[in-house]
């Protein structure tokens, strides 16, 4: 049996989950009305239900996320919200909090989303024994672990591909809680890491004055899709349910491209998750919708500086250096590809991310809406490309068709069309009329396959039409066209009718958890995820931070990204040629905030203190 591999694509909203379908998505994953870990791209039940209908004709699947933690006086309010998503066709929803496995639920597939410390082998398995259909692994981790957990259990795996990284281990970010009470395993982060900061070592020397030292770069994993296939991920996941129609356009455009050459290359082990093609027009290329610049994280371990310290802001598509400033515009290296409306992203004088927009180009002098000081070789980006814009934004640009074989016959009292379609699924439509012969046969049975294939703009595409009559009976244009509507128009009802949901019904286990004692990062906030625990041998529980927070003297992030290693100081892997040792603590400070930076070499991770906290620097050594 053939393994499905999916393609799991952000949606904000109905309208932009639909394109997404359309652009190749197997599945999307969109925010319920509550408790989704983005409170601004929450949906109605009636826009999930449609969303669920219309994605379930492709046979592709509708994720809702209720990952937030959960309070006590938000229990019975959850548990309702599944049992209404699991009545409106939902496939799967995406959870942070383990209390939702001691509630009375339906058979809906529960998924472990990555803020549940989805990091090692003897975890992933405990949840999967417990009763999860599918665990979202932490980005952080490289191959050879994805590898360890796939040997470990059989359980879904799903993993980030694109997109915006979380320079914190997802679900232990409290940044922005302890800076202002809106907490990120609420739905409401505050983006704390994107923000300027002043890097000041022990001596309280000022390194760095101002840069955005813990913003790192966008993921960028598609050249690795096979690796990671055959280390045992099943489903894709695009970052983004705040991104525009653009972004999500071209991501899964270009991801479906990318997978399906795979697919087709190893068709006697995978296949796509979902049914139907798409037809683009346009060419997908991620560089030409937002990203902050693209790195592969820690899927081949360590390599490369990953910071964007320059700017939170969208890099785009390189485009070339700055040749001269001339008069009140730029020349610029490759501007043919350039257009009126584009927005243009460089590095300042001041070594900080900046940008104007193109008012108009005149012969080969690239003239901006205001004029920057630049220095001839500054590197130009494009951060805004207007045409590619609005080539993407036309709802034509990324068709999606199912394939279809039909077979147009006589009966007794009239005609009938037989559709069959690329899942097997058939309709049959049976017209009666008089049958009178024609008297003009040329071209006959040719302009009736043609007005067959005409499928317009409904979900299929002809693949093969054939016409059998016993006679060259006369038929008007319009009679084919209304038998052909009626037919397609009723294989649609019959593939969302005959639409299988994979249901599973959780069962309460007992088997032991891989550790006894839980400390403030697995987050438990409710009396119900307490019991989960316990049931499972669990004998020390600690409040989630949001529940006990004790101001200036927490923790507040644990990461693998590491400022030392960005600077060039790493003991581990830049020992030859680090130099003088820095003195710390090294702290981060934006305007009256401060944190303190602890490193931890030997597991190869960076923590955050506020200023108030004390912790032994460990020996590097």
């Amino acid at each position: 049996m053939r393994k499905k591999i999916e393609i799991l694509a952000p949606a904000k909203n109905l309208y932009q989950g639909m394109a997404a379908i359309n652009a190749g998505a197997d599945a999307v994953y969109i925010g319920a009305p509550l408790f989704g870990a983005r409170t601004n791209a929450t949906n109605s039940l009636e826009d999930i239900a449609e969303l669920a209908r219309y994605a379930h004709l492709f046979k592709s699947k509708v994720l809702v996320t209720v990952n937030t933690i959960l309070y006590e006086n938000e229990l019975d309010t959850c548990r309702e919200l599944i049992w209404e998503l699991y009545n409106i066709g939902v496939d799967a929803i995406i959870i942070q909090d383990m209390a939702i496995l001691e509630m009375d639920l339906p058979p809906i597939a529960l998924h472990a989303s990555t803020q549940a410390n989805n990091r090692d082998a003897a975890h992933v398995k405990f949840l999967a024994d417990a009763g999860i259909k599918r665990v979202v692994l932490a980005r952080e981790l490289n191959l050879d672990q994805v590898r360890e957990i796939h040997q470990a259990t059989d359980v879904e795996l799903e993993f980030f591909v694109t997109g915006a990284l979380c320079v914190s281990f997802s679900g232990n970010c409290y940044m922005s809680v302890a800076n202002g009470e809106r907490s990120a395993n609420r739905g409401s982060c505050a983006q704390n890491c994107r923000l300027p900061y002043r890097l000041i070592d022990g001596k309280g020397n000022t390194l760095i004055e101002s840069s955005h030292l813990l913003s790192i770069k966008d993921l960028d994993l598609s050249d690795e899709l096979p690796n990671m296939i055959k280390a045992g991920i099943c489903s894709f996941k695009i970052e983004g349910r705040l991104k525009d129609l653009v972004y999500v356009k071209n991501n899964t455009s270009y991801l479906r491209k990318r997978l399906d050459a795979f697919l087709e290359a190893y068709a006697d082990q995978y296949e796509k998750a979902s049914s139907g093609r798409t037809f683009y027009n346009f060419d997908p290329e991620l560089d030409r919708s937002f990203n902050r610049g693209y790195t592969d994280y820690f899927l081949n371990h360590r390599r490369e500086k990953i910071g964007s310290w320059e700017s939170p802001k969208s890099k785009g598509q390189y485009i070339g250096k700055l040749l001269e400033t001339k008069a009140n515009g730029y020349r610029i290296e490759n501007h043919e590809v350039l257009n009126n409306g584009d927005g243009l992203y460089f590095i300042n004088e001041n070594g900080e991310g900046d940008g104007t927009l193109i008012n108009i180009i005149v012969n080969d002098l690239v003239v901006p809406n205001e004029l920057k000081t630049l220095a001839v070789g500054t590197e130009i980006y494009r951060n805004l490309d207007a045409e590619f814009n609005r080539m993407i934004e036309n709802e034509n640009s990324a068709v999606r068709k199912i394939g279809v074989a039909m077979l147009f016959s006589e009966t007794e009292k009239g005609f009938m069309l037989h559709v069959v379609d690329e899942d097997g699924h058939t309709c049959t439509v049976h017209h009666e009329m008089p049958k009178e012969t024609a008297k003009n046969t040329d071209g006959l049975i040719d302009n009736i396959k043609k007005n067959l294939a005409k499928t317009g703009h409904t979900p299929f595409i002809a693949d093969a039409v054939e016409v059998e009559f016993s006679q060259n009976w006369f038929l008007p244009n319009s009679k084919v066209n209304e038998i052909r509507r009626a037919a397609l128009e009723q294989l649609a009802e019959i593939r969302i009718r005959d639409y299988q949901r994979e249901e599973h019904q959780i069962v309460k286990t007992d088997h032991p958890y891989p550790v006894q004692s839980l400390d403030f990062t697995y987050n438990v906030s409710n009396k119900l995820a307490r019991a989960f625990y316990k049931r499972h041998g669990v004998t020390d529980i600690e409040k989630a931070f949001e529940l006990q927070w004790d101001p200036g003297k927490s923790r507040v992030m644990v990461t693998k990204y590491c400022v030392k290693y960005e600077l060039g100081k790493c003991p581990r892997y830049q020992r030859d040629t680090m130099g003088e040792k820095l003195a710390e603590p090294l702290t981060l400070k934006h305007g009256e905030v401060e944190y303190k930076l602890k490193f931890n070499c030997k597991p190869c991770e960076m923590e955050i203190w506020e200023k108030d906290a004390e912790f032994v620097i460990e020996d590097e050594d």
